[in-house]
């Protein structure tokens, strides 16, 4: 079975949990509480050197790093990563995209302003890039969105599911969507999927937790 090491509130293992609950396949969860520093454990950074989740561990051991690496691994072969040539590019494209422009403003500014105590005064400097740089992801997925239903080829695909998790956790970094109509409503659609889970979704089988007596004392954050 699947093993996927995972931080309930985290947007980018939510995207691995989505998949896996939109495919139905099985896996076992192993929750890692970054807040007490589980993600910087020996036994955790020999897992993967970084203190990242998610990660997704194979049936033989391997260990698949980086969300978006982790939907297109689970997801070739499927309809929710196209076969042509060119929108199999364009999927590709806006994984980029939510990595080095959607994320790193909307993302950070939710883990900093919502998740972690007294993060506004820790990085009070940054908040104001964050909002330029997540409002002008925003406004790039509005454009795009307004006369399609999808990312890519007018369907779901993990393009979606790439950037799902912190778009529509965005108000809880300060950001208003009231402004952008077209997001809000893909929003919905793919919120519509007969098989679209919410981010409190747990699989039957009863959670791990990792290595809780291998604790660090002391470790800073790992936005996720």
């Amino acid at each position: 079975m699947l093993k996927l090491y995972s931080t309930q509130s985290s947007g980018n293992a939510y995207k691995a949990r989505l998949l896996l609950a939109g495919l139905a396949i099985p896996f076992q969860l192993v929750e890692v509480d970054i807040f007490a520093g589980e993600n910087r454990t020996p036994g955790f950074l020999s897992l993967n050197p970084e203190g990242r989740v998610p990660l997704l561990e194979l049936e033989d051991g391997t260990i698949l790093a980086e969300s978006n690496a982790i939907l297109f691994y689970l997801a070739d072969g499927t309809d929710l990563l196209p076969q042509d040539r060119l929108q199999r590019a364009e999927v590709l494209r806006w994984m980029f995209f939510e990595q080095n422009n959607h994320e790193p403003g909307i993302a950070q500014a939710r883990f900093w302003l919502r998740q972690v105590r007294g993060g506004r005064d820790l990085r009070t400097h940054d908040v104001d890039r964050w909002m330029e740089e997540g409002h002008g992801a925003l406004r790039v997925m509005e454009r795009h969105l307004e006369a399609r239903s999808f990312f890519v080829g007018e369907r779901l695909t993990i393009a979606d599911l790439a950037l799902y998790p912190h778009t529509r956790l965005a108000p809880e970094g300060e950001f208003d969507l009231a402004g952008y109509p077209a997001v809000r409503r893909w929003l919905a659609r793919v919120e519509r999927q007969p098989d679209h889970v919410d981010m409190e979704w747990q699989p039957d089988y009863a959670p791990a937790h990792v290595l809780r007596e291998q604790r660090a004392p002391a470790a800073p954050f790992t936005a996720v």
